[in-house]
């Protein structure tokens, strides 16, 4: 599998996490747990995989940036958490920076 396809499931991974984490209640309630656990262990393992075919500096900033603009939506969908236009405006800003990253690991 390449590196960008690993990347994008390490994402994934990392989204049902992180979301199953604010479900948990604090580890509170076993199946969020559980599905914390399995996703932050599946989106490290696929990260180490990612990490063999791109360079670190790419694939912790697409990891992260990704994660956190993805997440503030999940939050807004999901959750039903605030979204006004600064918080839009800067997931705006993190979709360009990863965008820019994913060109410049193409060499565009």
């Amino acid at each position: 599998m390449s590196g960008p396809v690993l990347l994008a499931l390490a994402i994934a991974f990392e989204l049902v996490g992180t979301a199953s984490l604010k479900a948990s209640d604090g580890f509170t309630r076993w199946l969020p747990s559980s599905f914390t656990v399995v996703g932050y262990l599946c989106s490290f393992y696929l990260l180490s995989l990612a990490l063999r075919q791109m360079p670190v500096g790419v694939v912790y900033a697409i990891w992260s940036g990704a994660g956190t603009a993805l997440m503030a939506v999940i939050g807004y969908l999901a959750f039903g958490e605030a979204l006004n236009a600064m918080k839009i405006g800067s997931i705006g800003l993190i979709v360009l920076g990863v965008v820019g990253l994913g060109l410049a690991q193409r060499g565009g």
